[in-house]
């Protein structure tokens, strides 16, 4: 089993809070795609033959590609790689490109997940993150989606300075009425080198509250569950038979291939990622020399990699699969480094597996870093 994921890096416009590589100019589009059409051909052996079950289509935003594009980038990859027939492609959108047109032609193509960047239903919240789309676009597309894709996930984001917690009642209630049945929900983060950062720093906009982020976290966790979602990894949300199965080939550590600029890859044994830069990726592609980087990985490294991504999961960390990789004296570091979180209750122990209650999922990733070698 493996996965591909292909980045495109084209945007409207830029949301505040955004640190992807993207660019908000078409201009090397149709060289950009030619580039990838090329790494999709010399790249066909990095995964060695082993079956495609899942396809991703990220950015950026996929959705403003042309249908002409997707089609050709979707025929290379059926042709050098072997897709298997009931493979999950997945293509993000946002709501303003959403129409019944476009629907039925993704639908064609062989795309059978959606998902769909709302981050709020409120007016004000799209205007501060300068969003491309507005409210009410952002609810009749969702139910126009709802129409023709059953498999639909949808972003939304918690914990901005605008959001009291009963706007993101408001939220998660609107998302639920819609019958979506896979959310992924995110605190608002504050990356360098992006306009809420630089807005921040010059006192234009406060900066996030994390009492508040925390708080609208657990609400989160509550409400879902009461409404039938399976909490399986820390920011997804997804009911019975909805989970992604593309992201969740990322957390169980299954190889995958990134096409485009500033994508990744792992084998297994090393990760590697395309250079974040439009024109140098074209130039390297179109050559035949890429311009990437790759990183070897350590037992060690592959072991803490297993720690933080396993963690985050509702299965937890497979202590019994430690022990079976990385020897019986590993597994008990780790389980005696655990017993402080177990007596706090941040972490409960099940059937061999490590697991993050609710209030340890607000820790994911210290708790992590504190089981590292």
């Amino acid at each position: 089993m493996a996965g591909i994921y292909l980045h495109i890096p084209f945007c409207k416009q830029a949301c505040t809070y955004c640190n992807f590589h993207f660019a908000t100019s078409l201009r090397y589009k149709d060289d950009l795609i030619a580039a990838m059409r090329k790494e999709i051909v010399a790249e066909k052996e990095y995964l060695k033959g082993e079956s495609v079950n899942t396809i991703y289509f990220g950015g950026g935003t996929p959705s403003l590609l042309p249908i002409a594009d997707c089609r050709l980038l979707i025929a290379d990859l059926l042709e050098n790689y072997p897709v298997a027939a009931d493979a999950e492609i997945t293509l993000e959108a946002n709501p303003d490109d959403i129409s019944t047109g476009k629907l039925k032609a993704w639908k064609t193509l062989g795309i059978n997940r959606l998902s769909i960047g709302v981050q709020s239903f409120f007016e004000e919240e799209l205007r501060w993150m300068n969003r491309a789309h507005n409210a009410q676009q952002a609810i009749g597309n969702l139910q126009l989606a709802r129409s023709e894709f059953d498999n639909i996930t949808m972003d939304l984001i918690y914990g901005s300075p605008l959001l009291t917690d009963g706007m993101w009642m408001q939220n998660v209630q609107r998302a639920v009425g819609l019958n979506i049945p896979h959310l992924s929900c995110y605190a608002l983060t504050v990356e360098e080198k992006t306009p809420l950062h630089k807005n921040i720093s010059l006192h234009k906009t406060v900066d996030v509250d994390s009492d508040k982020q925390a708080r609208q976290f657990l609400l989160l966790m509550q409400w879902l569950r009461t409404a039938g979602y399976e909490h399986y990894e820390v920011s997804n949300f997804a009911k019975p038979g909805f989970r992604s199965r593309h992201n969740s080939s990322y957390w169980k550590g299954t190889p995958y291939l990134g096409i485009g600029p500033s994508a990744h890859s792992f084998n297994g044994m090393e990760r590697r990622w395309n250079v974040a830069n439009n024109s140098a990726y074209i130039k390297g592609t179109s050559e035949g020399i890429p311009q990437r980087e790759t990183e070897v990985l350590s037992s060690t490294q592959q072991l803490n990699e297993t720690l933080m991504i396993s963690l985050r999961t509702m299965e937890g960390i497979d202590l019994n699969k430690i022990q079976t990789t990385w020897g019986e004296n590993e597994r008990k570091r780790i389980e005696n480094d655990l017993k402080r979180y177990v007596s706090n209750g941040l972490v409960k122990i099940n059937n061999a597996h490590a697991q993050l209650t609710d209030e340890g999922m607000l820790r994911a990733d210290g708790i992590a870093s504190d089981l590292f070698v």
